[in-house]
């Protein structure tokens, strides 16, 4: 967690060091954001042991970790616990507005958002980046794909989209590249900043770098601004990963077997992390699965906080909903990427 920027509480130790780790250095990372913020004491920290009015109507069911009880709706997650480590002491009180976008820019960066930090704020250039920002700008350049990939949604909603998610003081060149998914097509992920109008051709984007690297030369003659400079840096990266169709197919789930896409489960989350471990396989460093919620389906089912924001109806839009969504494709995810000799090297958050 700390090689991320998240900050534990002052009163956390960390237990003495006995002697040399014999451990990998995590080659890359994935980030699984359950947005909205599921109830702790409804999935991961019970405590069955507390009054009725504390602890809710769920119950607590062994694991394949002796130390660890988890939630009796995460069936799947349970035989998988051996895998886990569990961070019970993280938390946020003190540290800013208990609200959404202040909540997220201090999940998202591992920065305190400060007293003042308003509730329906836009990104602002000096913010502080986000962990996956951090991670892009330290590590060499991927040879056809970007550092930081995002999918399969931006936080927060067209206009309002949440800070704390983009390159901040780094600069736009180190924003995630985000791929856009929808749940009508689950299997379908498109990058918008990667993506070629149906009809441009190649020799047409060819001729468009051509000119676009004349004004770009005109352009610097007049203002060497930093802005001018990243945006002239996240273009190059463009055309590059326009042009290598390895880009595309790195994140294709299509090109699983059918097999595979069972066990994940259905639907547009359980792809997106079918798709995380693909482009894990492809050594991306840092991958971000941003939880979708299907809005009509919230409305059907009376889940009106919007995904893990469970407002109203908490225990069986958990039952019925969100947890069997959960827990079958992130217990398939820890499978595909063990069996593949792949969790050693990766950190899934």
């Amino acid at each position: 967690m700390g090689c991320c920027g998240l900050g534990l509480q002052s009163g956390v130790q960390s237990a003495p060091v006995t002697g040399a780790l014999n451990r990998k250095v995590a080659r890359s990372t994935i980030v699984i954001f359950l947005a909205g913020g599921p109830s702790h004491i409804d999935l991961w920290d019970m405590k069955p042991d507390a009054p009725a009015g504390i602890r809710g109507e769920f119950n607590p069911i062994s694991t394949s970790a002796a130390d660890i009880q988890l939630c009796e709706h995460l069936p799947h997650l349970a035989k998988r616990a051996h895998h886990l480590a569990l961070v019970r002491s993280l938390g946020h009180y003190g540290r800013g507005p208990n609200d959404h976008h202040p909540g997220y820019y201090y999940n998202l960066t591992g920065h305190p958002p400060g007293a003042d930090f308003p509730n329906q704020r836009q990104r602002q250039p000096g913010d502080w980046p986000y962990m996956g920002a951090v991670v892009a700008a330290k590590r060499p350049a991927h040879p056809y794909l970007p550092d930081n990939i995002w999918l399969p949604d931006m936080a927060g909603d067209p206009g309002a989209r949440r800070p704390g998610q983009f390159g901040g003081i780094l600069g736009v060149q180190h924003d995630p590249v985000y791929l856009i998914g929808e749940h009508e097509t689950p299997m379908h992920l498109r990058a918008p900043a990667m993506s070629l109008p149906g009809d441009m051709t190649a020799a047409r984007l060819r001729n468009r770098r051509q000119l676009m690297d004349t004004l770009n030369e005109a352009r610097r003659a007049l203002d060497a601004s930093r802005r001018v400079t990243d945006y002239s840096t996240f273009q190059e990266q463009a055309f590059g990963l326009l042009s290598s169709s390895r880009s595309i197919e790195a994140w294709d789930v299509s090109q699983e077997p059918q097999s595979v896409r069972d066990k994940y489960g259905p639907g547009l989350n359980a792809m997106s992390m079918l798709a995380a471990r693909r482009l894990v396989e492809a050594e991306v460093p840092f991958v971000t699965v941003f939880w979708k919620h299907d809005y009509e389906e919230d409305k059907r089912r009376g889940c009106l906080g919007g995904a893990w924001d469970t407002h109203w109806k908490n225990f069986s839009c958990l039952k019925d909903y969100l947890l069997p969504l959960f827990d079958q494709p992130f217990s398939a995810l820890l499978d595909d990427l063990h069996e593949r000799g792949l969790l050693d090297d990766t950190l899934v958050v």
